[in-house]
């Protein structure tokens, strides 16, 4: 597609009509693209392999077209509609065979969050600009940290609203009439990649950007750890403000080190030691901020105390290191300590991630279905070491044998369950012999959680821990990871109420949305 037609496609009000776009999937983020364009009056193909009853009936309401059928090779239909851009769902890998026509084609190729940028002042600010937009991204924290970020933007006075890979898409936000001052978006592995073909003349430039941390996730989608990096370290591309990273990784160093940003960007650093000017950390258990003050040579700003969190259950270290991300994220657009402590007051981590589900006979039992890869699982061990671990499922292609050497090693047991559980007993076998080990082979979901209470709390005694941390995705026996963690605190409750343990206290769990990826 040529420059001359798209180029000019930076604003809501430029001339969208009769652009031929097709749109590559039609899920949430798929269905909020098609939606927008017809909106602007593009001329709009959905090409899908399925299609949700609800979103297809929509379709030809707004006036888009729907192709449904194997998207294993490229459909007449599609090259056929000659598209001039085309716009791919998060799910629509590099290697996928529509994804690389696009490429070979020379036709444009999108994400939905580049579309995003481009439309952003739809709705606008008293001083008539568009939202900040603040960039979250990680192997793990995402949500969490996107959920504190905004909360903390709202107690500060601001209008904001977390949106992106967190569940609403960024193009809903762009276009809520309500308009806000500042989008903190959530982004995945998934939409950094297409976020980094941007090649029109205005690219995404936030206000402030993090990255977590990183680890192997997603290789199957990505081809290579080094693409997923690549991927992730897009985040930080033309940052204004701030640049914050995690200190304790040194990846994520890297890559503010080789981001091209805007001139004035600062390197803020966050970790749970002691922080130098510029950083965010932990002084004798009060977390403070040495970046966000002219005096940061020799003063500090308290936030909040290690003592608080823990009277909200937001201590364990890998929340602790959210918090302190959020907050510099807060702090970069102006949002005072005494916001930031108000909203820790009220903050509470979503369903399925290190939720204590019930407490029984001496016996702590904990949902941490979210911890769908090594990395989190890690973080959810640390905090809970001896645990009697509940483990497996789908690893998407990474090696769990080094977080069964640093951290399984010492559990009291495992309890492996998932298509992929082989892997998992060998790297037991191979990493920590000693650990007890029990194999859930049963096929049916509604099976697998009932046994694997039943041999937890076979193993586990008063005053231990039974923790489901999987390190693995939920897709090979589950509909999502909150369908996963749901069916284990049901099995722990309906354990109790038979009988089986004397009920000390009971925290049932709520469901929660399966993200698109990280």
């Amino acid at each position: 597609m040529s420059s001359a037609r798209l180029d000019p496609l930076t604003s809501w009000h430029a001339d969208w009509r009769g652009l031929r776009v097709a749109v590559l999937g039609l899920s949430v983020t798929g269905f909020s693209v098609a939606d927008t364009l017809a909106e602007l009056g593009a001329d709009v193909l959905v090409v899908t392999e399925s299609a949700d009853g609800e979103y297809a009936r929509l379709l030809p309401v707004i006036g888009a077209g729907l192709h449904v059928g194997s998207l294993d090779a490229v459909p007449s239909e599609l090259v056929d509609f000659a598209p001039e851009v085309v716009i791919a769902s998060p799910g629509f890998s590099p290697q996928h065979p529509l994804v690389l026509w696009a490429q070979e084609s020379g036709v444009a190729l999108w994400g939905d969050v580049e579309l995003a940028w481009r439309v952003r002042d739809k709705v606008v600010r008293a001083d008539g600009t568009p939202a900040d937009w603040v960039l979250v991204t990680g192997t793990n924290g995402k949500t969490t940290t996107t959920r504190l970020a905004a909360t903390m933007m709202v107690h500060g006075g601001l209008r904001a609203a977390p949106c992106g890979n967190i569940g609403v898409p960024v193009l809903d936000a762009v276009r809520d009439p309500a308009g806000f001052d500042a989008l903190v978006v959530e982004l995945s592995s998934h939409q950094l990649w297409y976020l980094g073909l941007q090649t029109g003349p205005e690219p995404l430039s936030p206000h402030a950007a993090v990255c977590l941390n990183l680890a192997d996730d997603h290789l199957e989608w990505h081809g290579s750890f080094e693409a997923y990096r690549d991927a992730k370290a897009v985040v930080y591309a033309n940052t204004r403000v701030a640049c914050v990273y995690n200190k304790a990784d040194a990846a994520t160093r890297a890559m503010v080190e080789d981001a091209e940003v805007v001139e004035g960007a600062r390197a803020i650093g966050f970790d749970l030691g002691v922080p130098g000017p510029s950083d965010l950390g932990l002084v004798d258990g009060i977390l403070v901020d040495r970046a966000f003050l002219e005096e940061r040579g020799t003063s500090a700003l308290e936030l909040t105390t290690v003592a608080d969190l823990a009277a909200r259950g937001l201590a364990a270290p890998h929340v602790v290191a959210n918090i302190l991300a959020a907050s510099a994220l807060a702090r970069s657009v102006g949002v005072e300590p005494s916001s930031i402590r108000e909203a820790l007051d009220e903050f509470a981590l979503d369903p399925h991630r290190i939720q204590v589900v019930a407490v029984s006979g001496g016996i702590t039992w904990v949902d941490d279905s979210k911890a769908t890869n090594p990395h989190a699982a890690a973080s959810s061990l640390a905090a809970y070491p001896g645990a009697v671990w509940v483990v497996g499922g789908l690893l998407k292609g990474v090696d769990i044998g080094g977080l069964i050497a640093s951290r399984g090693a010492i559990a009291k047991a495992a309890i492996v369950i998932g298509v992929d559980r082989g892997e998992i007993v060998a790297a037991f076998a191979r990493h920590a012999p000693g650990v007890p080990l029990f194999e859930v082979d049963h096929a049916e979901t509604e099976d697998v959680m009932a046994r694997v209470v039943e041999l937890a709390a076979g193993v586990a005694a008063d005053g231990d821990v039974v923790l489901l941390a999987p390190a693995s995705a939920s897709f090979d026996q589950f509909d999502s990871y909150a369908d996963r963690g749901r069916r284990f605190a049901r099995a722990v409750n309906d354990r109790i109420d038979n009988g089986k343990a004397p009920r000390d206290s009971d925290h049932p769990a709520e469901d929660a949305p399966e993200q698109s990826g990280s």
